[in-house]
């Protein structure tokens, strides 16, 4: 069996009940069931469409996102997830650069990396080598000013820490924002790369290893190993080319307004939804929802 899931934008509801149930019955499917009105709704399927592709193109140009997945095992005991443009709105390493005036150099390089035309690893070491001399305090101005959560991030966390889930924060980004973020959602743990100082000035150079792809695939591996459990019972989320790898070993990997080259790897796309969406796409209805 699957299960069949249509998301719209929560800030602006506009999930058609017609088109839901039009849906449903070419496809076969259960009786309707609405997570959240005119916002998210689900049915039962008997078997993978095999138009499923092309609905999908029909609905994003509604502002619709449909997710199609097993029904047994979708409800999903740890969270690995991304941070910059993923658990938060902003790219970290991108908000220091403009802060200190090289904000459009380092942009174009961190889009090229995000898009996989970058090996990650290089491109970290160049854009953090522009950033050297920057003051310790900067990061702390970045992070009261600049940076701010995704959308339903916080029910997110609260909803699947509720019910037991272990949650942990894997970012190619910087412990100084990682620690932050992770301590304000609740994450249990997280992961990412150490900016180096001296005298309070960042020396241009992060620690090794490198937290890129591999460390990422490398991360769900061992959470899984440390509960006992298996790939299968983890929800990945993010956005990039260095995220590949963990999403496609999750049970449920999901990209979230990921770049087209990311997306297109991915069975789960989240193009209008925001966080909210991973609890949908698990059965939440949003009455279920911890806020």
């Amino acid at each position: 069996m699957f299960t069949a899931t249509l998301l719209t934008p929560p800030e602006m509801p506009c999930l058609d009940p017609h088109l839901v149930e039009s849906l449903c019955n070419a496809w076969g499917g259960g009786d309707v069931m609405w997570l959240a009105p005119d916002e998210a709704a689900e049915f039962a399927l008997p078997t993978l469409p095999d138009n499923r592709w092309s609905v999908w193109d029909d609905l994003q140009i509604k502002q619709v996102d449909l997710v199609i997945q097993p029904t047994e095992g979708r409800r999903k005991g740890i969270l690995l997830a991304d941070m910059d443009s993923t658990m938060i709105q902003q790219e970290c390493i991108d908000e220091l650069a403009d802060a200190v005036g090289i904000g459009e150099q380092v942009k174009g390089i961190t889009a090229r990396a995000m898009n996989g035309e970058l090996d990650f690893n290089e491109a970290l070491i160049e854009r953090v080598g522009l950033l050297k001399g920057l003051d310790r305090a900067v990061i702390d101005q970045v992070l009261a000013q600049r940076i701010t959560l995704m959308p339903g991030g916080a029910a997110l966390l609260a909803t699947m820490k509720a019910q037991g889930a272990y949650t942990a924060l894997v970012s190619g980004g910087f412990t100084a924002f990682t620690g932050h973020v992770a301590d304000v959602l609740g994450f249990d743990e997280n992961r990412a790369n150490t900016l180096l100082f001296a005298d309070g000035r960042l020396t241009g150079d992060v620690a090794r290893p490198i937290l890129g792809r591999d460390a990422k695939m490398q991360a769900l591996n061992e959470i899984v190993a440390k509960l006992s459990l298996e790939p299968s019972h983890v929800m990945a989320v993010g956005d990039g080319a260095n995220d590949l790898g963990m999403l496609g070993l999750a049970g449920a990997g999901v990209a979230l307004h990921a770049k087209p080259s990311v997306a297109a790897e991915c069975d789960i796309r989240i193009n209008y939804g925001d966080l909210s969406a991973l609890l949908f796409i698990q059965g939440y209805a949003r009455r279920d929802f911890v806020l």
